[in-house]
This record gives C-alpha cells, structure tokens and sequence, in this order.
C-alpha cells in the first residue's frame, strides 16, 4: 500500500468518524450513519490495498 493511499485512507476514516460525533452530539441519525458509512468505506480501500499488498509478494 502506498504512502498516499495511507493518507488518504486515515483521512477518510476521520472525516467519518468526525461526522458520526457530530451527528451523535446533535441527535442527527443520518449524519451519524453517513459518519460509519465512510468509515466502512475506508475500512474497505484498506482490506482492498492489503490484499494487493499479499499478492505482490
């Protein structure tokens, strides 16, 4: 996995976690489900990368 792809993970997987509090913190159901959803986005891109990452070896 490259370095960029790192970031760009992290940054996705904060942003959602940024969102799901502020959705928690203002009782807004859909921010928070919008807030995992991209959490589980950028869990994904991670498992995807790492499976790449097993095949290069």
């Amino acid at each position: 996995m490259g370095i960029g792809d790192k970031i760009s993970n992290a940054a996705e997987d904060l942003k959602g976690k940024a969102k799901e509090a502020i959705g928690d913190a203002k009782n807004d159901d859909s921010l928070k489900a919008e807030g995992k959803a991209d959490q589980t986005k950028a869990d994904t891109k991670k498992a995807g990368e790492n499976v790449k990452d097993a095949f290069k070896n």
